[in-house]
Order: C-alpha cells, then structure tokens, then sequence
C-alpha cells in the first residue's frame, strides 16, 4: 500500500506499507508527482508501516522515471521518517546526505508529534 495525502500548501503524507508492484510503483509516482506540482521549499512525512523491498518490476518503473523524480525530490527541504525498523531509519538519514537540498530525519512512529514539529522548524536539531 503507498497513499499520498497533501496537507496544506507544502507538505505531502505518505504511507508506505507491504510491497509494491510495477503497476503500484507506476500509481504511487503518478500521485506523488500530481499532488506536488505546486509545492515549493516542500516537507514529507514518511510513515513506514512494514517495509519490504519492492519487485524488480517496481524498481525497474522508478528507475525509468528517475529525471521526473529528480525534479520531484527538489520541490522539498525536509523529510521526517516515522519507522519502527533501525536499518529503514539509517537508510533514510543516509539518503539525506546524498541528496542536495533535502534533510532527512527519522523518528519512531510513536514520535508523530515530535516529527511534525521537526517538519515545521520547530524541533532541536533543526
């Protein structure tokens, strides 16, 4: 399951959960790209409910719409993970240092709160 959620004028919600397929991985970008064509200067919340890899299929549709994500990825400049899982969380914090632009931190989904806070400049380590 990948829903996407506009909340406000500059933040995307998105949950993730099980695996994704090739028409799923298609769906979930269509959405992505259609509920931010306005975002500016942008904020996500990531919540990861179970994470699992995606098929090769789903891989092989994100890769070949990798420019279309790059602009996507620029429209925002920060990123909070809500995960239960360390690696999922390491992985993501990671992420963030080889994107220019955008910071990614990682939370415990029990940190929502904490998260949204973080997302809206208002949590330490800023």
């Amino acid at each position: 399951m990948f829903t996407v959620e506009k909340v406000g004028n500059d933040r995307l919600d998105i949950e993730m959960s099980g695996k994704l397929d090739s028409e799923e991985m298609r769906a979930a970008l269509d959405e992505l790209l259609n509920k931010s064509s306005d975002i500016q200067n942008g904020k996500m919340l990531f919540d990861i409910v179970e994470y699992h890899l995606p098929s090769m299929g789903a891989i092989g549709v994100e890769l070949s719409r990798f420019p279309s994500m790059m602009r996507f990825i620029r429209k925002f400049d920060r990123a909070a993970v809500l995960s239960d899982t360390n690696w999922v969380k390491k992985v993501s914090e990671a992420e963030g240092f080889l994107i220019p632009g955008l910071t990614i931190k990682s939370f415990n989904r029990d940190q929502r709160d904490q998260a949204e806070a973080w997302l809206e400049g208002f949590g330490t380590d800023s």
